[in-house]
This record gives structure tokens, sequence and C-alpha cells, in this order.
């Protein structure tokens, strides 16, 4: 029995790794969730799951919860402090990283030096102190298990090989849903269109950072960090079906590539269940329904955030982590209708 925390428990990440213990009683329990303001959301978590521990955004908001929850037995705690309470809690073997932005910095690192292992779906938290997590990571002797579809296609990819033949990895990016909008036609692009994904159900900031590519140069720092390779060896292509996850080319010229519906309960999985692989009910992908699968350069002057996220990984120090607080800015003023796309 795997004993799990999730931070981050009433968002996509959270309710779709949710689905997947479901599917699993006999394997996994949940001993701490946290989250923020749903408390809808999280009651009902907290009802179905009967963590021992669960953190909600503000003291009103552990008030609410409580009264809601009667004489159920759960401890609740708010704020930072229970955020990493949750984070480092100590019957959990598996902490689920799931909280958006760099709000997840801090629990992340706080379960890392608690020595939990830690499913990692917030990559901002390598973005912004990718050298401080990994070095954190080996002096702890913790994994840090790869929950992005395209991070854990690399991971897939990787097993049984070194790195020491690795020639480059390439990220897959679906190319969101301005890839064929003309660049003249992009200022008018509303918030209702950029959070129209066409492949795949995320949240509000993903879902922006995906339309503007910016999610892929985030990836790109990311993968940096996860697999220790500098950034020129990095790459992305447009791959619009979203069925490559992402792929390893090795010295010797073979291309390795990892295949699968673009559904986020698969990569959730394989970091919950890793080393092992065991049976789901997503989906099977059907070769023989597949159209095609196409690729194209990305249009780098329509999609200027790409290349600002090899300039601050290459500029090192705090570039990067100012790269992801201006980011966020922008998204949420974006969403606000303050600025344009």
């Amino acid at each position: 029995m795997k004993r799990l925390a999730i931070l981050g428990s009433t968002g996509s990440i959270g309710t779709s790794t949710l689905d997947v213990v479901e599917g699993y009683p006999d394997r996994f329990q949940i001993v701490a969730l946290a989250a923020g303001a749903n408390l809808d959301r999280l009651e009902g978590q907290v009802r179905r799951f009967a963590p021992r521990l669960v953190s909600v955004g503000s003291e009103a908001g552990a008030r609410e919860l409580r009264r809601r929850l009667g004489r159920v037995p759960t401890e609740v705690v708010w704020g930072t402090a229970g955020l990493l309470q949750a984070a480092a809690d100590a019957d959990a073997d598996l902490v689920v990283s799931a909280i958006v932005g760099a709000g997840g910095l801090l629990p992340t690192m706080r379960a890392v030096a608690a020595g939990k292992d830690v499913a990692l779906a917030n990559k901002e938290s390598l973005v912004m102190a990718g050298h401080l997590l990994t070095a954190e990571a080996r002096v702890r002797g913790t994994r840090v298990l790869p929950v992005d579809s395209e991070h854990s296609a690399i991971f897939q990819c990787l097993a049984g090989n070194g790195m020491g033949g690795v020639r480059r990895i390439v990220l897959t990016a679906s190319g969101g849903p301005f890839r064929t909008r003309s660049r003249s036609a992009m200022a008018s692009i509303t918030p209702e269109e950029a959070l129209k994904h066409p492949n795949w159900s995320m949240g509000q900031k993903i879902t922006i950072d995906s339309a503007t590519l910016m999610n892929k140069g985030l990836e790109v720092i990311e993968a940096h960090w996860l697999f220790g390779l500098p950034v020129d060896r990095v790459d992305v292509i447009i791959h619009p079906q979203s069925i490559i996850h992402s792929l390893v080319e090795y010295v010797d010229g073979s291309v390795l590539a990892q295949l699968g519906v673009p559904d986020m309960r698969v990569p959730i999985q394989y970091a919950l269940t890793y080393p092992e692989r065991q049976p789901n009910m997503v989906p099977r992908l059907s070769l023989e329904q597949l159209t095609g699968l196409t690729f194209e350069a990305v249009d780098r002057e329509k999609f200027p955030c790409l290349d600002l996220a090899y300039e601050a990984a290459v500029a090192g120090g705090s570039s990067a982590a100012v790269l992801n607080a201006a980011n966020e800015v922008a998204v949420q003023r974006f969403l606000n209708r303050r600025i344009g796309f």
C-alpha cells in the first residue's frame, strides 16, 4: 500500500490523480490533501478518501470546512504552514506536487527535504529553483518523478539507457489553438478563444501558457534539470495530434518515442506505480484509426515566448525565476482583459 499526499487536489492534475487512485483501492491510500478555496470539491474528496490531514488556503476556509465535515475525524489546517505540513506528512510515501505556478515551489522543496519521493506536475519548481531542488533530492536520496506528459515520455524512452548515448531530446507541442492563425490576427485573441485547447483539458493558467507556447519554454527548462542535458540539446517540435508525447534521439541515429492518447491519467499513473506498470480504464490508442502523424517547426516569430525561455535558461542565475514571475502576472492580466494576447 503506497500512501499519498496530493498538493493541489482540487485542480486538474489533482482530480485526475484521485481518479487513478480510485481505480486501485488496494494499492493506494490518501493520507493528506491540500487545496486552495474550492471547498465544495475538497469536501467531496475528504468524504471519499478519508485523509488524516487536509489543508486549505485560508483560516476562514478551514473553519468552514471543519463545520461542513462535522464528525469526520480529519485534521484541518490552513495557509502556508498547513500546506507545508501536508507536504512533509510523516505518513506519506509519495507527494504529488500539482499546485499551479510559483506557489508550488516551497511545498515541493519541503517534501524533498523531508525525504519524500515527489511526483512532479509543478514545472515551475524546477524552472525557478532547479539547481536547489535537484541538489536537495540527491542529498536526501529521493526521486523526482515527472508527471508532465512530455517529461514522462522522455523518462520512459530513457529506461534502461544511459544518458551518455543521448544526442538530444525532443519535446512535442500541439501548437495550441492558434497554430494556423496569422500573426497579424493574433492581437485580437480573446481569453475565451485562448482557453479552448484543441487536445487537452487543463486549468486556465497552463492552457494560456500552451496557447503562447510559454508552457513549452518552461518545459525546456524543466527537462534540462530533470535529465541533466544542456538546453541546446533540448528541442521542440510541433505535433498537432498530441499522440507522440516526446522523443529521445540517440547518438547512433535511433529515435525512441512514447505514444498514447492525450489523457493525463496515463503519465500520472506511471509516476504513482513506477517502476511497475498497471492496467487502467484509459481509452487505448488505435493505430488503425490514426489518419496521420505530422510535424512542423515552431514559428518563433509568432510564438516568441519559447526563445525567451531558452535565453533565460542560458543566462542562468535568477533569470528563469524572473521569466516565470513575469509570465504569471501577464497571464492573469490577459485573463482579466487588462492586456492583449
